[in-house]
């Protein structure tokens, strides 16, 4: 039960923010959307721990931080790569091993890869990933692997 109480909050908080709208009716039409919604999630057995992932509450706010903070940086190497005259591009593909014991984890550490821009992830396998990178930087496996070692470290957080 606290799980769908847990995502009908959320998912009203992301209605008002992407609605702006704060007047009575469009409020009641947002909670009415929202119930209706979770009743049709909860009557299709949807809300497990993927779906509404409590166990991540306390360590993944700080990961994300830090995530943001990389795709800022990854996006200004990127422009500048762009925007430069002769661009340094080194295309290539790199194996990622990952370390994650579930599909929650493994699916936060492809998508990290994917939002940070100049690497994306094109094949994934039980063992890692095949990552597409634009410059030797975006290639750096230390840095991806540090990516890897956060992600598990939220994970392991979570149980």
């Amino acid at each position: 039960m606290i799980k769908t109480a847990t995502l009908g909050c959320l998912l009203f908080v992301f209605w008002l923010v992407l609605s702006g709208h704060y007047t009575p009716f469009l409020l009641g039409m947002g909670i009415i959307s929202v119930a209706g919604t979770v009743y049709v999630a909860r009557r299709m057995h949807l809300i497990d721990e993927e779906a509404v992932p409590l166990q991540l509450r306390l360590s993944l706010p700080a990961y994300w931080l830090w995530l943001v903070r990389e795709i800022v940086k990854s996006s200004w190497a990127v422009s500048k790569l762009i925007l430069s005259r002769r661009p340094a591009l080194a295309q290539q593909f790199v194996f990622v091993p990952t370390s994650q014991r579930t599909e929650m984890g493994k699916v936060i550490f492809a998508n990290s890869i994917t939002l940070t821009p100049g690497t994306v992830t094109v094949v994934t396998r039980q063992s890692g990933f095949i990552v597409h990178a634009l410059t030797e930087a975006a290639a750096d496996t230390d840095a991806l692997s540090d990516m890897d070692r956060r992600v598990t470290a939220v994970e392991a957080a979570a149980r």
